[in-house]
């Protein structure tokens, strides 16, 4: 399987193709359509010509486009700079034109097949009360092989080294599996009592501890043994690509897996594109492909670090075993105890059930339960936790109340918001009697 990559473009390219030529006549058929009058006809035309453009679309890394965010009723500027550049990632930081003094974020975007602005939401929510830091992970196809691989260590220690860079008072925000890293390095700053350990660290919608709750995803990856991961997932980089020859999880058999959990619904798109397009509803047509233009655009993953992550996290659970080794050295997150830890999970999750995120705090025995919290938000599905409704005026407020409350505890002082953070609302407790009713499934 490992040279089915440049097949597969090839193909593409036809399918590209002919949807853009079809497409085209489409749109020929509806303007002679509308010029002898025939309206409806002339929609209808028109209606299938976007459809068929979306098959003949190339699917590009997005921008954020985050060119503005508003603060106490004003518009204020944002630029996004390159803070710190390495071989498989850089360190964005999204810089306000303002001098506020707020918290300063770093949020490790998950490396699972969609590039960081998955997170765009989740980033745009954030930015009127926080100074806002995000890893935006390098398409591994475009690495030249000469560069190196990527694996679950280099993931740690990629995520070390950017908070080295952001310095001391930092809060940490990793999402889905971006987490599992993010709490290996947390815990292997606080052994080592490295002063760039975040303040804070919050969790959301994470594998910590696959065991528990087992979703369709988990039970998937236990039923197939790593030698049909490696079968069926990897493949070569083409020779016409900058990273030809390396081993590589391509975007689109993530893709595939993607649409796999609910084809049913992704089969219907066209038709309810088409539909709206015809009945003049162009808004609710543009909005249906607006989310389609992000949950298309994939890149490529490093193959030792999809290898390494599904034996180590999801099949052995190195990390709740307390076995986790990384470059040479035990993960340990009973050395965590002084990071404030959060973990939110969503009731809805089909993707990591409820119970595993808030495995941490079993992990982290030695963090007082003054300094651990939880949230579970009971409809929220696995994308919920981190975006749209839910997220921004359920979720975000209880983690900017989170990481503006460790910070003041620790003698920081904050714009804004009254230095006493202390209203947290009534849901939002320390998890022990969630964590009493959790229990493991083999």
């Amino acid at each position: 399987m490992l040279h089915d990559y440049a097949f597969h473009n090839a193909a593409k390219g036809v399918i590209e193709h002919s949807c853009g030529a079809a497409s085209g006549m489409m749109a020929l058929f509806a303007m002679n359509a509308r010029a002898m009058g025939l309206t409806g006809v002339g929609e209808h035309y028109a209606a299938a010509a976007t459809v068929l453009q979306y098959g003949a679309k190339k699917y590009g890394k997005p921008a954020f486009g985050l060119a503005s965010t508003r603060i106490d009723g004003e518009d204020i500027g944002v630029n996004e700079t390159v803070r710190m550049r390495k071989t498989y990632g850089d360190l964005l930081h999204f810089e306000r034109d303002t001098d506020r003094n707020d918290p300063k974020v770093l949020m490790v975007a998950p490396m699972s097949g969609h590039y960081a602005t998955l997170l765009r939401g989740t980033v745009r929510a954030m930015l009127p009360h926080h100074d806002v830091h995000i890893t935006d992970w390098r398409n591994a196809r475009d690495v030249p092989r000469a560069q190196g691989t990527f694996g679950l260590d280099d993931y740690v220690n990629y995520i070390r080294d950017f908070l080295h860079e952001l310095g001391p008072n930092t809060h940490l925000m990793a999402v889905c599996q971006s987490a599992v890293p993010a709490l290996a390095a947390v815990a292997r700053m606080a052994e080592e009592g490295d002063v760039c350990r975040p303040l804070s660290m919050t969790l959301m919608g994470a594998p910590i501890d696959t065991r528990i709750n087992p979703t369709e995803v988990n039970r998937f990856a236990g039923k197939h043994d790593m030698a049909w991961f490696r079968e069926n997932s990897l493949s070569l980089v083409p020779m016409d690509m900058p990273g030809a020859g390396q081993v590589v999880y391509p975007g689109y058999k993530q893709l595939n897996a993607f649409m796999a959990m609910n084809v049913g619904r992704h089969a219907e798109v066209p038709s309810k594109i088409f539909k709206h397009l015809v009945a003049g509803e162009h808004e609710s047509a543009a909005k249906i492909g607006k989310f389609y233009d992000e949950y298309l655009a994939v890149m490529d993953l490093s193959g030792p670090f999809l290898i390494e992550t599904i034996e180590r996290v999801f099949k052995r659970h190195d990390l709740a075993k307390g076995e986790m080794v990384v470059s040479g050295q035990l993960v340990n997150p009973s050395h965590v105890r002084d990071t404030a830890l959060l973990t939110v999970e969503g009731g809805r999750d089909d993707i990591c059930g409820i119970g595993q995120t808030s495995a941490a705090h079993d992990l982290c025995n030695n963090l007082s339960l003054s300094r651990k919290f939880a949230h579970v938000e009971p409809k929220a599905g696995h994308y919920g936790v981190f975006e749209g409704s839910r997220w921004e005026q359920e979720i975000m407020p209880r983690v900017a109340s989170f990481m503006r409350q460790q910070g003041v505890d620790k003698g920081l002082k904050y714009d804004g918001i009254p230095a006493d953070t202390r209203l947290i609302p009534p849901n939002f407790r320390t998890p022990s009697r969630l964590l009493t009713n959790l229990h493991l499934v083999a």
